[in-house]
This record gives structure tokens, sequence and C-alpha cells, in this order.
């Protein structure tokens, strides 16, 4: 399958995730406040300005990425699960933020480290969606099976090049952004 589209196939699992975060109440919000409560003390650790929070940042978003390819063949369901849950966060969040501050302040927010976090994003998972259904279809068909390490190999350059990209969005994230907030 074309490469362009597991791109658009995770983006439409991301925006899925994006519109069940739209359509979810924020009233929801009061559900999840043990966890809200626990990102605040985690926000509190990773101090802008700081290197080490660069460093930290930068290693879970490559975790999650890694993660996700790494179990892909697991009938895909890491990479679905993590753009529609991502999606969804986002989304949701997002409108309880705008219901407390303003859209200002949630594009203040998002956008600067976005702008290159969210393509390395969809660019990882859309690698991991194209490894995981060639690992499952050369399990299943045996002409398969000589087409998994090309797809491998190509799929591993999208995953480097999201890899990469992840690492001005991590340095932003943590030095700008800030800044956009106060």
């Amino acid at each position: 399958m074309n490469y362009k589209k597991w791109i658009f196939i995770a983006i439409f699992l991301f925006g899925i995730g994006l519109v069940f975060g739209l359509a979810t109440p924020t009233s929801a919000i009061k559900l999840l406040s043990e966890d809200i409560a626990a990102l605040q003390e985690l926000s509190d650790i990773l101090v802008p300005f700081r290197f080490l929070t660069v460093i930290l940042i930068l290693a879970k978003n490559v975790s999650v990425l890694l993660l996700s390819f790494v179990l892909s063949p697991i009938f895909c369901l890491m990479p679905i699960l993590a753009l529609t849950v991502n999606g969804w966060l986002i989304a949701f969040i997002s409108a309880a933020v705008i219901q407390q501050e303003s859209l200002g302040f949630v594009l203040a927010g998002l956008l600067p480290h976005g702008i290159f976090e969210l393509p390395a994003f969809i660019l990882g998972e859309a690698a991991a969606l194209s490894f995981g259904a060639m690992a499952i279809l050369a399990l299943f068909k045996k002409e398969r099976r000589n087409l998994l390490l090309p797809s491998l190999k190509q799929d591993l350059r999208y995953l480097m090049v999201a890899l990469v990209l992840l690492v001005p969005a991590a340095i932003i994230e943590i030095y700008i952004t800030p800044l956009l907030l106060t």
C-alpha cells in the first residue's frame, strides 16, 4: 500500500479522536480529577527552561512512538489507540481550557511545538500502522512475506524522520511555549 494512504489513515484516526474529544462534555473532567492531579504533580517536576526537561519530554515522545511501532503487529492496536486517544485528549483538554482561558491561550500552548510534534506523531504512527499491517499480512499470506523486509526498511526511514522532528518539538515546548503562556 502506498505510504500516503497510511498517513491519511493516521490522520483519519486522529480526527476520530478529536471529534470524540469535542463531543465529550467538559463536565466529564470531574471524572478525571485524580488523573489531572497526577498530571499537575508531573508538571511541577517538568520545569520550563531546563535542558533535563527537554530530555524527559523527548524521551517520553520517542518511547511512545517506538513502543507503538514495536507492538503494531498485534492487530495495529497500539497505533490505533495512540492516534485516537491523543486526538481525544487534545480536543477534550483544549475545550476545557478554552472555557477557562481562551482559544488564543490554547493555540499559544499547542501551535509552536505542535508544528513539529503533530506531523512527527502522524508520520511515526503511520509507519507503525504500515509495519503492523504488513507483518499481519506476512503472517497469514506466504506470498507477502518477501515484502516484509522492504516494508520494514521504508517504515523505519519514516519513523526516523518522525523521531528527528521530535527534537525541535521538545526544545520549543520547553523554551518557547512557556514564554507565550505567561
